[in-house]
């Protein structure tokens, strides 16, 4: 097994890899719906030769080729989010198109492109015989979109899965990506007293203590700073709802919720997040809000499982000379004669889970683009599958240089 067979192999199963994901993008797979994909991926990675695949008990698709003491696992979220509005997709979103070097349709970059770069590298992996040092597993997860990580979550937590290194195929632009902000989710309940709308000055407004409030979060906003070496840039926080309620419409409203967005660089967490929000709300109100808290996240996945977790999702990286980080590099360069730029991802990914929360070393190296994800008209590049599939199936041999 070497660079010149994987490169070749990748190239022979170039139009295999664009025609299943169309295959994928062609069958719905919305949150907690993965139902149908899933079978479907089961049955692509039953043809390809994986050396088992069986189902999670979430739903999640766990491939294996090989047997070696270590463990690589590849992972790809292959639920997608809703289509929105139809009538800015040039063609059905579904449609799955292949055309002009692009596969078109919804999740194409978001990211079932990975999935079907991960099936052709575990069957390059397979033919070319590697027994080398590395188990090689394949997650296709679901319900990341609606609870990031969850999955990661179940597969350590509860199956006991913990490989010793772990590559998001999430979109990169075939770039190396070595973390991302952490990101929160906060409600804030704010009251207020209610009077008669004939009468405000009888009452006190928890709308308009949610407008104060609201204009301090944008303060707030301002006011983070970015981490130390300026790698994962600022944290943000973000108002996303307001609501506001009392007894009628004739009523001053005596109760208000608001929703927050928070992303989290290097450095923060949860508790501070949290300590932020009520000083700022405390200093613009001059009273902190009745509650902050962090909501939980629990749904039914299609496998009539209930699971959830705390919506807290921790800022991951890795350094840039950790040896998985290196041995990717070597990966590309090996292949393609060429560096491979170094970055990291604006959104959220699985890695909240595994390098986030479990600490598992996280790389991300995916087709498609970032830009492409939960936009209309998303398409991948099918030259982008095919270095991905070369790519996946190089690095546990650059590993055990």
């Amino acid at each position: 097994m070497d660079k010149k067979q994987i490169l070749e192999l990748a190239e022979k199963y170039r139009d295999y890899t664009a025609e299943n994901l169309s295959k994928m993008i062609k069958i719905p797979s919305y949150s907690a719906q993965e139902k149908e994909v899933c079978e479907a991926i089961m049955e692509m990675c039953k043809e390809a030769g994986f050396d088992e695949v069986r189902l999670d008990g979430l739903g999640s698709v766990v491939g294996r080729v090989g047997n070696g003491p270590k463990m690589i696992a590849f992972d790809a979220h292959i639920d997608t989010v809703e289509v929105g509005d139809p009538s800015q997709w040039k063609t059905d979103p579904f449609s799955g198109i292949i055309k002009d070097g692009l596969v078109h349709g919804r999740g194409a970059s978001d990211q079932e492109g990975g999935a079907a770069s991960m099936i052709t590298a575990g069957r390059i992996i397979k033919e070319l015989g590697y027994d080398g040092e590395y188990t090689c597993l394949f997650t296709f997860t679901v319900m990341e979109e609606d609870c990031d990580g969850m999955c990661w979550k179940y597969l350590i937590e509860e199956e006991k899965v913990v490989p010793d290194f772990v590559v998001s195929t999430e979109p990169t632009s075939c770039q190396l990506y070595r973390g991302h902000r952490g990101r929160m989710e906060m409600e804030v309940i704010i009251k207020g007293v209610s009077s008669h709308g004939s009468a405000p000055e009888r009452g006190v407004s928890a709308a308009y203590k949610a407008a104060r409030a609201a204009l301090a979060m944008e303060k707030l906003n301002a006011d983070l700073q970015p981490d130390e070496d300026n790698f994962l840039g600022k944290g943000t926080i973000v108002v996303s709802q307001i609501e506001v309620k009392g007894p009628s419409q004739c009523a001053v409203p005596d109760q208000a919720r608001l929703y927050l967005d928070r992303r989290l660089t290097w450095g923060e967490d949860a508790d501070l997040a949290i300590s932020q929000v009520k000083q700022y709300i405390k200093d613009a109100l001059g009273e902190e809000p009745e509650k902050v808290y962090m909501p939980d996240y629990t749904r039914r996945g299609y496998r009539d499982y209930d699971y959830g977790q705390e919506l807290y999702f921790p800022t991951w990286k890795i350094d840039e000379d950790h040896e998985l980080v290196v041995a990717g590099q070597k990966a590309f360069k090996e292949l393609y004669g060429a560096e491979v730029k170094t970055d990291k991802w604006t959104f959220s990914t699985n890695g909240v889970a595994t390098c986030g929360r479990h600490k598992i070393p996280t790389i991300g190296f995916g087709p498609g683009d970032e830009a492409q994800a939960h936009a209309p008209n998303e398409i991948t590049r099918v030259k982008d599958l095919e270095i991905c599939s070369a790519f996946y199936a190089m690095l546990p041999l650059m590993l055990e240089k």
